[in-house]
């Protein structure tokens, strides 16, 4: 269960609850005493006696209802501890688990509105509410009338309650849905600005926000004023309650059942006995977005494939082995390729080919263990990828996507993937095989340059070539390309060439997707893929062989 760890806190909670609601008692006592006793009596020392114990009690109550609220507070805070670090994993794997149905889901957005709704003073209804039937027995002992006018207005704000629940769930659903659709579309416009302004798309793209956000607005429109009228009508219950019940009293009065005081006791405890229902009216809004989201948050972290503590084993250092892998891009079960078999050794590299659409990323990702095999396997030095763990793959594999992205600090932190301790020799070593070092010096403050939204921007090819030393930071055993002189000039591509030599002298299997031919300058294998499957793994000098055979080929095919 997702808060089971915070349920003795929520005991803690539940106990200042009951000083605070017992010493809610006060307010109707002491109005009590004053019109029975004092203003009967004509003591100025009762007066006194009886004012001094009510700063007292109001005082404690006061002191208390502060740590309730301190309480639920350190609550929401100790909910973000725990599960924070799970929920940003969440948000980081799920994309790449699940494709674009990944990035629909807000982890992080769900856990902090689920601590901001357990901080907030709503919680406290759940814990306010079961004293309703206490309150209310206390005015039916004071009178039998006096209870059954309570007892109907508390049937009615009850049945006010779980009609609000009934009427607003949907258009509540239906609001917080229309804003992650609106936060979406807000982060593809900061993340795609610059094709955005260079292609005059913004006013389709303004058109499109507008739409959508008429949208939100209308579906929050609705949720917001089913909740405002039921809001009001609770609250214009309970004041007619109130006043119901010093009518009722005023009448037994006047006939003499009851006293004055405990005419305006019992409606002191009405007011109170109702403020939960109408507190719980007025957040009601805050507990189910919260509850939905406790709901989405629940079932990703039961669906999360979380590894097992795994033993580390030796890193491996001689052979990858593909056997009849097929495999699909994230969130599709259907394999786009299948069919994958070969063997690499130690200072091999490969060049993955074909045409556009033939699954070469995809084959990538597989291979780099961003997505699971469908079926096959994909084993280093005989062992399955899944047997090392997560912090042995960041040491086995480097990776370039085709979509290079890099974070927020420093090109040091970033060329060392983040690391507790960022070993200066290593990132020196993989700048220089990727042939930035002296780039990189030319810079204001070198290796501590910060770069991303609040430092230096970098050109496309300054990133690339920040990324593929980040891929090979280490020296990983095996260092997946995808398309990585996309953006690199000429020098670009012979530093690119000399990187994958020297990995190769240093025993690493270097994997290319390629499109441009002098990729595959460095490779001794080529890999072609075509119709969902390896159609050939050939030497590179036998397999451009076949490539330039097939040309006349083809070319011969045409002018029939």
């Amino acid at each position: 269960m997702l808060f089971s760890s915070i349920k003795p806190a929520l005991g803690s909670v539940g106990l200042v609850s009951f000083a605070i609601n017992l010493l809610m008692l006060t307010g109707p006592i002491f109005m009590l005493q004053i019109y029975d006793r004092v203003l009967a009596s004509g003591s100025v020392p009762t007066l006194m006696v009886i004012c001094g114990f009510a700063i007292i009690l109001y005082s404690f109550f006061g002191m208390f209802d502060a740590l309730r609220g301190r309480l639920l507070g350190r609550i929401g805070q100790k909910i973000d501890i725990q599960f924070s670090g799970n929920c940003f994993d969440l948000a980081c794997r799920l994309p790449s688990k699940l494709g674009a149905k990944g990035s629909a889901f807000r982890p992080v957005q769900d856990l902090e509105q689920i601590r901001q709704f357990v901080a907030s003073p709503g919680p406290a209804m759940f814990f306010d509410m079961p004293w309703l039937p206490f309150y209310l027995a206390l005015v039916y002992l004071f009178h039998p009338l006096l209870g059954m006018v309570g007892i109907i207005g508390a049937i009615i704000l009850v049945a006010f309650l779980a009609l609000n629940e009934y009427l607003s769930k949907t258009p509540s659903e239906e609001a917080s849905k229309e804003s992650r659709h609106r936060q979406n579309l807000a982060e593809e416009g900061r993340t795609h600005s610059e094709v955005i302004c260079a292609m005059g798309m913004q006013d389709a793209l303004n058109r499109r926000w507008n739409q959508r956000n008429r949208t939100f607005l209308t579906r929050q429109r609705c949720a917001m004023d089913v909740s405002g009228i039921f809001g009001s009508a609770t609250k214009t219950i309970r004041f007619m309650l109130q006043s119901g019940v010093l009518a009722m009293g005023a009448w037994l009065t006047i006939q003499q059942e009851i006293s004055p005081g405990v005419m305006i006791a019992a409606s002191i405890l009405i007011g109170r006995a109702l403020a939960p229902v109408e507190q719980a009216v007025s957040h009601w809004r805050g507990f189910q977005g919260a509850r939905s989201a406790y709901t989405r948050l629940s079932k990703l972290l039961q669906l999360a494939d979380a590894k097992p503590d795994l033993m580390d084993i030796p890193l491996p250092k001689a052979q990858l082995s593909i056997d009849s892998l097929a495999c699909s891009p994230a969130g599709i079960s259907r394999p786009v390729i299948h069919g994958v078999a070969c063997q690499l050794n130690a200072g091999n590299a490969v060049a993955i080919i074909g045409p556009s659409g033939a699954g070469k990323s995809t084959l990538a990702r597989t291979l780099a263990g961003l997505t699971p095999p469908l079926m096959g396997h994909v084993r280093f030095d005989g062992a399955e990828l899944t047997r090392w763990s997560d912090n042995q793959l960041g040491q086995i594999i480097g990776y370039l996507p085709q979509d290079v992205q890099l974070f927020d600090g420093t090109i040091a932190e970033n060329i060392a993937r983040f690391s507790e301790q960022v070993d200066a020799n290593k990132v020196l070593e993989a700048s220089k095989l990727a042939s930035i070092h002296e780039m990189i010096l030319q810079f204001p403050d070198g290796y501590d340059t910060v770069i991303g939204t609040e430092g230096l921007a970098l050109s496309g090819g300054m990133k690339q070539r920040v990324a593929l030393a980040r891929a090979m930071y280490g020296t990983p055993f095996l260092v997946v390309l995808d398309e990585p002189n996309s953006n690199l000039d000429a020098d670009g591509d012979s530093a690119l060439t000399a990187a994958i030599h020297s990995l190769k002298e240093s025993g690493s299997i270097v994997i290319i997707v390629a499109h441009r031919p002098s990729a595959l300058t460095a490779v001794d294998y080529v890999l072609m893929l075509g119709e969902g499957r390896m159609t050939s793994f050939l030497p590179k000098d036998k397999a451009l062989g076949q490539l330039v055979n097939s040309v006349p080929k083809q070319e011969s095919h045409r002018g029939r």
